[in-house]
C-alpha cells in the first residue's frame, strides 16, 4: 500500500511539475510559426482541397481505361396459360438472364487526356496556393512577434522612466525637507511618478494585448504565454539593399503569386482544348457477352449449365457520334472559354504589376524607416545631452522642476521613437528578405 501510495504521489508530482514548465515554456520565432502553419484553418481548408485534387487526377487516370459491367437477372410468372384453344393450365415459368459489358472509348477530341492534364494542373495550382497562405501566414507571425519584443522593449524603457522618477521624488523630498527647495517641487514631482505610472500601466497593457494576438494568431491559450526574448541589435544601414531591380526580378520568377497566375492561364489553355472537344465525333468499342436459362413446369428443359452452355452470345459494335447541330451549345462554349483565357491574362499582368509595386512600395519603406531610425538616434543623443545639462542646472537652481520635466519627457518620446523605428526598419528589411524567398525565422 505505502508502495502504491508513493507512486501516486510520484505521478502527481511529475503531472504538476510539467504543467508549471508548460506554463513557463517560452516560444521561439520558429516555433510560432511551425504552431501557426499546423493550426491555421485556411490552411488545413486548402489542405484538403489538394487531397481533392489528388483524387480527380486519379480519376481523370481511370478515363483511360476500358468500362467493365455485369448484370444478372432472375424472373418468376405463376398463373393460368392457355396452351390450346380453351384450355387452360396452372403454368410456372422461371427464367435466369446474365451479362457482362466492356466498352472503351477510342477517340474523343482529346477531351480525356486534356482532361487529364487539367486534373493534374489544378493540383499544382493549389499546392502553389498552399505555399502562398504559408508564406502569408509566416509574415503575420513574425509581426506579430516583432511586436510583442517591441512593446516588451516600450515597457522596459517604461519601468526606467519610473524608476528614475521615483529616486527623483526622494531627492526632491530631502531637498525640500532641509529648505533648499519649495513644497511645490515636490508636488511637481510626485505629478510625474503619478504620469510615469500611468504610462507603466499602458506600457504593460500592450505588452499583454501583443502577446495576445500573438497566441491567438498561433491557437494557443494566451495563459502563460510567452516569447522567448531575441536581442535585438540596433540595425546597421548594410542590412538595407542597394538596388530594388534584383529583388523585383527573384520575386518574378519564384513568388508564388506569379505561379498561381500562370497555372490559371494554362488550365484556361485546357478548358479551350475540351471546348474543341464538342465539335469532333466521338469513337467508341464495345463488347458483350449474354446467356440464360428457362424453366417451366410444362415442359422437360435441359439443365440449368446445360442451358446456359447452349444460349451463350458475343456481340461487338463499334459507335461513332458526330455533333452536327447542339444549340449552339459548343460554340458558346468554345467562345467563353476564350474569354477566360484572356481574363487568366490579364489576371496574370495584373499579378506582375502588383507584385512589382509591393516590392517597390516595400523597398521605398525600408529606404524611409532607415532614415527615421537614423534621425530618431540623432534626436536620442541630442536629447540626452540636454536632459543631462538640463539636471545639472535643476541642481543649482537655474531650472524648474517645469522645465526639468519637458525636458525628461522629450527624452522619453525620442526613446520611444528610436524603438518604433528601429523595429519598424527591422520588419521592413525582413519583408524585402520574404520577397527573395528567405526564411522568416532566420
Amino acid at each position: 500500500m505505502n508502495k502504491l501510495r508513493n507512486l501516486t504521489y510520484l505521478i502527481v508530482l511529475i503531472s504538476v511539475s510539467t504543467a508549471v514548465q508548460g506554463q513557463n515554456r517560452k516560444w521561439t520565432l520558429r516555433e510560432c510559426v511551425e504552431m501557426a502553419l499546423e493550426n491555421n484553418i485556411s490552411i488545413k481548408q486548402n489542405i484538403n482541397n489538394i487531397k481533392s485534387n489528388e483524387q480527380d487526377v486519379k480519376a481523370a487516370k481511370g478515363e483511360f481505361l476500358p468500362s467493365l459491367g455485369a448484370s444478372l437477372s432472375q424472373s418468376a410468372n405463376f398463373g393460368s396459360a392457355e396452351l390450346f384453344s380453351g384450355n387452360f393450365v396452372d403454368r410456372q415459368f422461371f427464367s435466369t438472364n446474365g451479362s457482362l459489358s466492356l466498352n472503351q472509348t477510342v477517340f474523343n477530341g482529346f477531351r480525356t487526356l486534356n482532361g487529364f492534364k487539367q486534373s493534374q494542373l489544378n493540383l499544382e495550382r493549389n499546392e502553389f496556393e498552399l505555399r502562398r497562405l504559408q508564406d502569408d501566414v509566416a509574415l503575420n507571425v513574425a509581426n506579430a512577434y516583432l511586436s510583442v519584443l517591441f512593446n516588451m522593449e516600450n515597457l522596459e524603457t517604461a519601468k526606467s522612466q519610473y524608476g528614475f522618477s521615483q529616486t527623483q521624488l526622494v531627492r526632491v523630498q530631502n531637498l525640500v525637507e532641509s529648505g533648499v527647495q519649495p513644497l511645490s517641487n515636490l508636488y511637481d514631482a510626485q505629478a510625474n511618478l503619478s504620469g510615469d505610472l500611468q504610462s507603466l500601466t499602458v506600457a504593460q497593457n500592450n505588452h499583454k494585448i501583443a502577446l495576445l494576438t500573438l497566441a491567438q494568431l498561433i491557437q494557443v491559450p494566451a495563459e502563460g504565454f510567452d516569447v522567448e526574448v531575441i536581442q535585438v541589435e540596433d540595425p546597421s544601414p548594410s542590412i538595407l539593399y542597394d538596388d530594388v531591380n534584383p529583388i523585383i526580378q527573384y520575386a518574378l520568377n519564384n513568388r508564388n503569386e506569379i505561379k498561381i497566375a500562370n497555372k490559371n492561364l494554362e488550365i484556361a489553355d485546357i478548358n479551350i482544348k475540351l471546348s474543341k472537344a464538342g465539335f469532333m465525333p466521338t469513337i467508341s468499342l464495345g463488347y458483350g457477352f449474354n446467356t440464360g436459362a428457362n424453366f417451366s413446369n410444362l415442359s422437360e428443359d435441359s439443365s440449368f449449365f446445360q442451358q446456359i452452355n447452349d444460349n451463350k452470345g458475343h456481340g461487338l459494335n463499334l459507335n461513332v457520334n458526330i455533333p452536327i447541330f447542339s444549340k449552339f451549345r459548343n460554340q458558346t462554349a468554345f467562345t467563353k472559354s476564350k474569354i477566360q483565357k484572356d481574363n487568366a491574362e490579364l489576371e496574370l499582368d495584373k499579378a506582375k504589376l502588383d507584385l512589382e509595386a509591393s516590392v517597390q512600395r516595400a523597398f521605398t519603406d525600408a529606404q524611409a524607416a532607415l532614415r527615421s531610425y537614423q534621425a530618431s538616434t540623432a534626436s536620442v543623443e541630442a536629447r540626452e545631452l540636454s536632459f543631462s545639462n538640463a539636471q545639472e542646472r535643476y541642481a543649482i537652481g537655474a531650472l524648474n522642476s517645469f522645465e526639468l520635466e519637458q525636458s525628461r519627457l522629450a527624452l522619453i518620446n525620442a526613446k520611444a521613437l528610436l524603438i518604433n523605428a528601429k523595429y519598424d526598419f527591422i520588419f521592413k528589411t525582413q519583408v524585402l528578405d520574404f520577397f527573395l524567398g528567405k526564411a522568416i525565422f532566420e
